[in-house]
């Protein structure tokens, strides 16, 4: 059995044979397909061979599979990864990639059936279309900007009441050139995205695998084409797990020794193309009623209870309108403080203070909970010198004075810079408060706690 190398080029392929232990370099093939015809006539059906996937190595492999028994597709990076050496040349590489084959080592592609293949054409001449599209309209808008035109009354420019809005401006004879030239190229991109989706449509909506896609929010005809010309034959991933490597949504490990493993962001190897698409219809789902709609704002089944979107009162009352949304950290339904408000006698700073600490008018300093007490006696507690087993439970972060000792301090000149606690004394030259506020200022305590 034979294993042949190939490094393509556009103009000819090297040729290395590994037999027995050997290798060696055979006679260059042009890449024309009449001479590959000729240098496939010469393989037979227990030879294999292996090339890079490359510009033109899908129509070389589609020549060359006719005679030889198997013909490899190998994925550049990772072979990259693999065959690294100093010393690189066309001969070398085709020596390298026999060698891989022969040993097993080497990382395949898959082809993909002759449909796929013409799905995957149609997607990516979606996607660059859409790209020119883009750029012709960005050369407008910026136009608009070096004229200093502000933005257009229409939400799309390049709608009827945008192109007329457009038509009103007065700009110099070369901007105007450029405007007028965007908007024929724009048209006629528009033209041709048209016949591309038809063609598109009418090629996958007969697929049952594109019409089961369909059904779920925010995947069109489009959107779903192009997840299934990436994904192809579904059947060839064991797990799910699998299909989320090939389509580079996994997350990255870094994992040495005893030292924990390391996380990062997503792979995004594989198709760029298909993770754009899923992203736009995650986009699209978050607009349509739905369990994944539910899912996102945290109200649906298996939602995580720590949502941003968790239904709390513009202001609280009992902080005196100082604690805003953007402040708060929504509590998990198991957590002790779950449902409890925010208000200046249950932070833990008041809790530190004690009764020297003013609350709201007519409110009394709230108890820690039961619950809150079990959690505290079960923390372990670092002991310092002079404090006592039955020393209050603290917060992480939250200053308890020792005790016996006061717990009002004063910001003096040389303590500035220092952390110091987030408290207003009110002395008597303070300002003069309004006269509907006199007999509530007489209930409240003189000293005002703003916790964050």
């Amino acid at each position: 059995m034979r294993f042949i190398g190939l490094d393509v080029h556009k103009d000819f392929c090297e040729v290395a044979v590994a037999e027995g232990g050997a290798c060696w370099s055979g006679p260059r093939v042009r890449s024309t397909p009449e001479d590959l015809e000729v240098f496939g006539q010469s393989l037979s059906l227990d030879d294999q061979v292996v090339l890079e996937a490359t510009g033109g190595a899908l129509a070389i492999a589609r020549i060359l599979e006719r005679h030889a028994g198997r013909v490899v597709m190998a994925n550049p990076m990772a072979v990259r990864a693999i065959a690294s050496a100093k010393a690189k040349t066309d001969r070398l590489d085709a020596r390298t990639l026999a060698r891989l084959l022969a040993a097993g080592f080497l990382p395949a592609v898959w082809m993909g059936d002759e449909r796929t293949r013409l799905l995957r054409r149609l997607v990516s001449r979606h996607a660059q279309l859409v790209k020119q599209r883009t750029r012709a309209k960005n050369q407008v808008h910026a136009v608009l900007q070096r004229t200093v035109k502000g933005r257009p009354p229409a939400s799309d420019l390049f709608g009827t009441r945008g192109r007329a809005w457009l038509g009103q401006q007065e700009l110099p004879a070369d901007e105007r050139e450029t405007v007028q030239a965007a908007l024929r190229h724009v048209d006629f991109l528009d033209g041709e995205l048209r016949l591309v989706d038809r063609t598109t449509a009418e090629q996958v909506l007969s697929w049952p695998e594109v019409r089961r896609i369909m059904t779920i929010p925010g995947m069109g005809a489009i959107a779903a084409a192009g997840v299934m010309a990436a994904i192809g034959d579904i059947a060839r991933f064991p797990s799910p797990r699998h299909l989320v490597g090939y389509l580079g949504l996994d997350a990255r490990v870094r994992k040495s020794g005893s030292a924990p493993a390391r996380h990062g962001g997503i792979s995004k190897q594989g198709s760029s193309e298909a993770r754009h698409l899923l992203v736009e219809a995650a986009w699209a789902a978050l607009r349509t009623p739905g369990p994944l709609r539910a899912f996102a704002s945290g109200s649906g089944p298996g939602a995580a209870p720590t949502s941003p979107r968790w239904p709390w009162p513009a202001s609280s009352p009992c902080c005196a309108g100082t604690c805003s949304p953007a402040k708060r950290t929504t509590r998990s339904p198991g957590h002790p403080s779950f449902g409890r408000r925010c208000d200046a006698s249950s932070s833990p700073r008041a809790r530190s203070a004690g009764s020297a600490t003013a609350t709201r008018c007519g409110s009394s300093p709230r108890q820690p909970s039961a619950s809150w007490s079990a959690n505290s006696e079960s923390r372990p507690r670092r002991r310092t010198a002079g404090s006592s087993t039955t020393s209050r439970p603290r917060a992480k972060g939250v200053r308890v004075p020792p005790p016996g000792r006061a717990s009002r301090r004063t910001t003096r000149p040389e303590q500035r810079g220092r952390d110091q606690p987030q408290t207003l004394l009110f002395s008597s030259r303070s300002p003069t408060p309004p006269p509907h506020r006199e007999q509530e200022d007489a209930e409240c305590p003189r000293r005002v706690d703003f916790h964050p």
